[in-house]
């Protein structure tokens, strides 16, 4: 594994993800239970704690990786879509840990090494998941996927729900452009889009201990993503990390975060 696959769920990105959720699932009141996550790291020969996260930097982001996956359990759920797409879905677990209605589909696209080490940790687990679930090896920076999807049983002409979940940060505005594109036209009126706020890269804080996954980040559509979704058919809602944190009944590390989460929907087209 090398880091420059930023969308393999087994490179040190998404192996940190599985770190907080496991953090958070052995917690007195956690927010959320991934029942799965520390199998994860542990089969990644991976230690449990977060001795690396005691910079402020580190803080923050495992405060936002908590809360952002709360907050995108909700949504999910709330969308009212059977048909649910994870882009780059790394080690999610949500088909397997979420009430959903009867009939829902949730397909997981990523690379067929990282869908391989998922299916194998939970295969061992004896995991058996809540929804219809459809693993889908595919490289987004290949514009095959979209064809992939559909004749695995997806229905473009239906509403569903997609999640883009810390993705665009690993992209470059191009790439970003080119991905978010391509979700437009597989969308139908009506479905929900959730994805990060872009940030600045350039002013992100220097930390040798997270350097790993900070020297990956392009910054993706930066500060106004939500100002191209709004011209590209869609209608996007910000919630700030902030608020989220005060829905939760969680406190930041850092009150000043300007981390922000976009719900967008699908205008009707025409």
């Amino acid at each position: 594994m090398t880091t420059s696959e930023p969308f393999s769920p087994v490179s040190r990105t998404a192996l940190s993800v599985a770190r907080v959720r496991a953090y958070e699932s052995s917690r007195p009141t956690p927010l959320f239970v991934d029942p799965y996550a520390a199998a994860f790291v542990t089969a990644a020969g991976l230690p449990l704690d977060f001795s690396g996260t005691g910079s402020s930097l580190g803080r923050a982001l495992v405060a936002h990786g908590i809360l952002r996956t709360r907050h995108y359990d909700d949504r999910l759920l709330d969308a009212g879509a059977d048909q649910v797409v994870l882009l780059a879905a790394g080690l999610d677990t949500r088909a397997y840990r979420l009430d959903w209605p009867a009939g829902t589909r949730v397909f997981e696209l990523d690379l067929d090494p990282v869908l391989a080490f998922k299916q194998q940790v939970l295969d061992g687990l004896g995991a058996t998941p809540h929804a219809g679930r459809t693993a889908l090896p595919a490289d987004l920076r290949d514009r095959q996927w979209p064809d992939r999807l559909v004749a695995a049983g997806f229905d473009p002409a239906r509403p569903s729900a997609w999640l883009a979940e810390g993705l665009l940060v690993y992209l470059t505005a191009e790439e970003a452009a080119v991905l978010l594109t391509t979700v437009t036209g597989l969308a139908a009126p009506g479905s929900r889009l959730l994805l990060e706020q872009g940030r600045d890269v350039s002013r992100t804080p220097h930390d040798p201990e997270l350097a790993h996954l900070t020297a990956l980040w392009r910054g993706g559509l930066g500060p106004g993503t939500d100002g191209w979704l709004d011209g590209h058919g869609w209608t996007t809602e910000v919630t700030t990390l902030v608020r989220l944190g005060e829905a939760y009944g969680r406190s930041l590390p850092d009150p000043s975060a300007t981390t922000a989460f976009i719900e967008a929907r699908r205008r009707p087209t025409g």
